[in-house]
């Protein structure tokens, strides 16, 4: 008896100490970390070839995206997160496509009238698109443009994404406040307790304000965290999960000089495999609350 005791104890103290157990030992992974996991493995090899930059998978069960949940992707542009989101999110949950708005696109200075008007149908055009990503058991569709949220929406969201959305939201703010729109609507959007996940290409602190204000897609850390705060959100935690220690730009340099866009490189085979031997660019990962 008093063997089987010290055994039973061990095993107590065992349990309690131990590291987490890995996801890929699946007899120990909760039932919506495996679903996320047959989902992520189901991507095509382009898209899995991304994992190692952008750790899907850790970045979601950070930000506690289980399924059944309404979540809200800023910026869903074709689709990476979204396309692994609806199956995860599944039959009961529903996933809102949120775009920047027209007025801002047209700030940006690039986007000709023919691209421009086409952006007037973005959220039918999306929802669209979406619904050719899904099946019977994925998460329904909606979209809506920032700064233009229907009002039926509020409170209905369990989660917020911004995914490398927030940089031309911070660039453009002075021409139409359209970062503190976007955030508004977040926090209109979210149920009390909801929580806003933000991945975000981040500069150094040593770098100027002016070049990480979002012109070269790079933001600080701490302006991310105090603009969250100043719409009213609160911060919960921070992951080093998506940084790349690799990534150091000067201030000659902009965040799209790197995989996937290489630009600047286009023609330079040389630039083009120092890019590629950098990865995708260091990257926060906060994660935020509304109030309850």
């Amino acid at each position: 008896m008093h063997r089987l005791f010290v055994f039973l104890a061990t095993l107590t103290l065992i349990a309690c100490n131990s590291e987490p157990v890995a996801t890929t030992q699946t007899e120990t992974v909760a039932p919506q970390e495996s679903q996320l996991a047959t989902v992520l493995d189901a991507q095509p090899e382009k898209v899995k070839a991304r994992y190692q930059y952008r750790h899907p998978q850790e970045t979601l069960e950070f930000f506690g995206i289980e399924p059944g949940m309404t979540v809200m992707e800023a910026l869903p542009g074709g689709g990476w997160y979204s396309k692994i989101l609806l199956p995860y999110l599944g039959k009961d949950g529903h996933l809102i496509g949120a775009d920047y708005d027209l007025d801002m696109y047209a700030a940006f200075g690039f986007y000709d009238d023919e691209r421009l008007e086409k952006l007037k149908t973005w959220v039918t055009d999306w929802t669209a698109d979406a619904e050719s990503w899904r099946d019977d058991d994925s998460a329904s569709v909606s979209a809506f443009v920032l700064g233009s949220m229907p009002g039926d929406l509020a409170g209905s969201a369990d989660a917020v994404l911004f995914i490398r959305a927030l940089h031309n939201l911070n660039n453009y703010e002075s021409d139409g406040g359209y970062l503190t729109a976007a955030l508004a609507d977040a926090y209109t959007l979210l149920k009390p307790g909801g929580i806003v996940g933000v991945v975000q290409h981040q500069s150094s602190d040593e770098m100027s304000d002016e070049w990480a204000d979002g012109s070269n897609g790079y933001l600080k850390k701490s302006l991310v965290v105090e603009s969250m705060e100043s719409a009213g959100f609160e911060f919960v935690s921070a992951s080093s999960m998506n940084e790349n220690s690799n990534d150091r730009p000067g201030e000659e340099d902009f965040v799209w000089r790197l995989p996937p866009s290489f630009d600047g490189s286009e023609d330079d085979s040389g630039k083009r495999d120092a890019m590629q031997a950098i990865g995708e660019s260091n990257r926060m990962t906060l994660k935020f609350r509304k109030p309850e």
